[in-house]
């Protein structure tokens, strides 16, 4: 965890030209190229289920989740986690995907996708997602295909391809 005295609260709209500053900066201008982004690009996230972390006034944090459908299930899409570069390292995303997380479930969600690096999101209850049980609608590598149930057994019947 952090020294730093973050605090983490629900997006507002406010929030979202620091949310757009900070992810050109951590990502740059290949995010737009990326299914996972472009799945996102034309729905829009909860605001209810999205957070951003601060350090005093500064915006340093933001975590999304979007609503999606694999198959004809609900579930909902991790996405984008960014933390601004010189204050990576601190737990501050670690924070944020435990309160977007938490806030899903009490919501009632029962599955939540992502596409990253299962060495960090493992550590968060992530698991890649069985071969060819969720297929995204665009190239995504399959190793980097990630789930997490938040309800037991959420994943048992579910199985197809993930749209909005």
């Amino acid at each position: 965890m952090t020294d730093l005295a973050v605090s983490l609260s629900p997006e507002r709209e406010a929030d979202a030209p620091a949310i757009q500053g900070l992810e050109e900066r951590a990502f740059g201008p290949g995010r737009y190229a990326r299914t996972a982004f472009r799945l996102r690009e034309n729905n829009p996230h909860d605001r209810n289920l999205s957070f951003v972390a601060r350090v005093g006034t500064l915006l340093v944090g933001s975590v999304r989740l979007t609503a999606i459908h694999i198959a004809q299930y609900p579930a909902l899409m991790l996405g984008p986690l960014t933390v601004d570069p010189a204050f990576r390292s601190k737990g501050i995303g670690r924070m944020l995907i435990e309160d977007a997380l938490d806030a899903a479930t009490e919501q009632g969600h029962r599955l939540v996708l992502l596409v990253g690096d299962q060495a960090y999101y493992g550590r968060l209850g992530f698991r890649p997602v069985p071969p060819g049980q969720i297929t995204m609608p665009g190239p995504v590598d399959p190793s980097r295909l990630l789930l997490r149930e938040l309800q037991l057994d959420a994943l048992r019947d579910i199985a197809g391809r993930v749209s909005l």
